[in-house]
């Protein structure tokens, strides 16, 4: 006959107290759906963090909800591109999350930033300025000469979409793993795992991309903002404009007549819209033109957020690429 062994009530208490407790996951709060798609894949299996951007809504027109400032004012950790990207998170960033670290990724070290490009039609030259990692650091790629006008710039020159370079994911990853360990060192384990499993996707993902793009490489299009500044530059592509210098700002006629001319003289195969903004503007621009219209998502308007958002995300911009240019 089995036995079954019994302890008294006090020597169960006793294991029970001795037994290590589970270390509570830090309260992390992100911005956006693909940085936060990021953090997300850092934290697998030990918390969630909370996203403040959700669904389809732009951080270029974004208010904050109360729930927004609830969630700050009890974060140990918040991670947010800077105040260019979201603006509407500037000021609660310092009257809310007063306890929280703030990972400010337009300031750290180790990302590649590169201009922001001005006017509606640009030049091919225009692809080539970027800033070195965190020091904002003008360089032109190719050239050893400094430009004249200094080499110190303000965020508001420098193109914010900084996760659509592979080469940064790797750095936002690191940078999060870092900052999680630092603020719970009981998981630093579990973060570095994930890290080093998510690096392996990005690098895997990156080969991807590349091989997918060879076709399209070089083929003039259009935008509807820059956002894709990082994209292109990593994977050879050529944009020639943006229909708008920002989302939430409409073109004026004289910009609306210089792109279509610019997309008539390189004979432009596409011009794309975005998920949240007027679609009725791409057809105005490419009427009368040979260019195709397409739909450019830089941010997962319409994924699920989660760790799968960011692989998600660059797919779909390949593959929305591909189709309109004519791959």
């Amino acid at each position: 006959m089995r036995r079954i062994a019994c302890f008294p009530a006090a020597a169960v208490t006793l294991m029970l107290a001795a037994a290590p407790a589970l270390a509570d996951a830090p309260k992390v709060v992100v911005s956006i759906k693909p940085v936060h798609s990021l953090v997300a894949s850092v934290m697998q299996g030990v918390g969630e963090p909370a996203l403040l951007v959700r669904g389809g809504a732009s951080p270029h027109t974004y208010t904050l909800k109360p729930s927004d400032a609830k969630s700050l004012s009890t974060a140990d950790l918040v991670v947010w591109v800077g105040p260019e990207m979201e603006g509407f998170l500037e000021k609660p960033l310092s009257s809310n999350a007063r306890k929280a670290k703030i990972l400010t990724l337009m300031d750290a070290q180790g990302l590649r930033l590169l201009d922001a490009r001005e006017g509606g039609a640009w030049e091919s030259h225009d692809h080539g300025h970027e800033h070195k990692g965190g020091e904002h650091k003008h360089e032109a790629k190719g050239h050893d000469a400094k430009h004249g006008h200094g080499d110190e710039h303000d965020h508001d020159e420098v193109n914010t979409h900084i996760w659509l370079d592979p080469a940064n994911a790797r750095r936002i990853v690191t940078l999060t793993a870092e900052a999680l360990t630092a603020k719970d060192p009981a998981n630093a384990e579990a973060y570095r795992t994930n890290a080093d499993k998510t690096l392996g996707s990005i690098d895997a993902l990156d080969a991807e991309l590349k091989a997918a793009l060879v076709p399209v490489a070089g083929k003039p299009f259009v935008v509807f903002h820059d956002a894709y500044q990082y994209f292109e530059d990593h994977y050879n592509l050529s944009a020639v404009g943006s229909i708008t210098v920002s989302p939430d700002r409409r073109p004026s006629a004289k910009r609306l007549s210089a792109i279509r001319a610019k997309i008539a003289g390189l004979d432009a195969a596409c011009v794309f819209a975005e998920p949240q903004f007027e679609p009725a503007l791409v057809r105005t621009v490419a009427e009368g033109t040979k260019a195709k219209t397409g739909v450019l998502d830089p941010e997962g308007a319409d994924l699920a957020e989660g760790p799968a958002l960011y692989p998600t995300l660059m797919r779909n911009l390949a593959a929305s690429l591909r189709a309109c240019l004519g791959a």
